[in-house]
């Protein structure tokens, strides 16, 4: 039976590798460490930092893949989160970035349903107009429909 690993806070492992560097070998001191409610990410050798982003704060994952990171067969997934400390972020250069990408895709959205946290996306046009669904709001009662016809209505009151 096989030892299942574990991260530094006690939690099973999911996945665990390094950021590579020249031909995709692991020559960094960055290492991605993820269990089912966290991404761990370790840098440095004499000066260390561990930064952690639980895996529900996590909004949107892109794949990039140059050309060189194609031929050694890894990838960097940009991570945009609603993590205060961290923002957006990168994992950069790890083998088998597309299994990477939809393991934790899975993940943020089964800790995302756990925690029941949803994100609204809302649509700008560039010119300070969003797209949402006007037409569906709710209509106080108190105040008839304005006509825009309504030679009575000044400019600076017409909504």
């Amino acid at each position: 039976m096989a030892k299942e690993k574990k991260t530094e806070a006690g939690t099973a492992q999911v996945w665990r590798d390094r950021k590579r560097t020249l031909f995709g070998l692991p020559l960094s001191f960055t290492v991605y460490t993820l269990d089912e409610q966290r991404l761990f990410i370790k840098r440095g050798f004499f000066n260390q930092r561990e930064d952690e982003v639980r895996l529900y704060r996590i909004m949107d994952m892109s794949l990039t893949r140059t050309l060189g990171q194609r031929i050694f067969g890894v990838g960097t997934i940009h991570c945009c989160s609603a993590d205060k400390t961290l923002g957006d972020f990168d994992i950069i250069s790890v083998k088998k970035p597309r299994m990477v990408k939809e393991l934790m895709s899975g993940l943020v959205e089964e800790q995302r349903d756990k925690k029941r946290v949803t994100t609204r996306e809302y649509l700008h046009d560039g010119e300070g107009h969003d797209d949402t669904d006007h037409e569906n709001d709710p209509i106080d009662e108190d105040y008839p429909p304005m006509e825009a016809d309504d030679p009575e209505l000044d400019q600076t009151e017409r909504i």
